[in-house]
């Protein structure tokens, strides 16, 4: 006759099954970390060739060349700033997730 009660092996592999889902989340999340860290160094890179490009720097006084170069960068400090955010917040709402599944078991 079968019981409702999980044996320890079943809690067990259960956690298990927790663990491996929390590394698998981890890595991917770390490999989505470092691609976006490597789209914005390049963006940045082209972005400054483009500036160098269309606004050669003519001297010493702040120009719109600056301008522009200051205002590109506090954008993309707001859009690092909204993944780390962001993924801040997908870490936070898995680990709570991984966490009441592992209550569960």
């Amino acid at each position: 006759m079968p019981t409702a009660t999980k044996k320890p092996m079943d809690a067990a592999a259960s956690q298990h099954g927790t663990v491996e889902r929390t590394a698998e989340l981890s890595e991917q999340v770390l490999e989505e970390v470092k691609s976006g860290q490597e789209s914005a160094i390049e963006a940045v890179r082209k972005f400054m060739e483009s500036v160098d490009e269309a606004l050669p720097d003519h001297g010493e006084d702040p120009s719109r060349r600056q301008q522009v170069i200051d205002s590109a960068l506090e954008m993309s400090e707001k859009l690092v700033q909204t993944q780390y955010d962001f993924l801040t917040r997908v870490v936070h709402s898995a680990g709570e997730a991984l966490g009441a599944s592992s209550k569960k078991a």
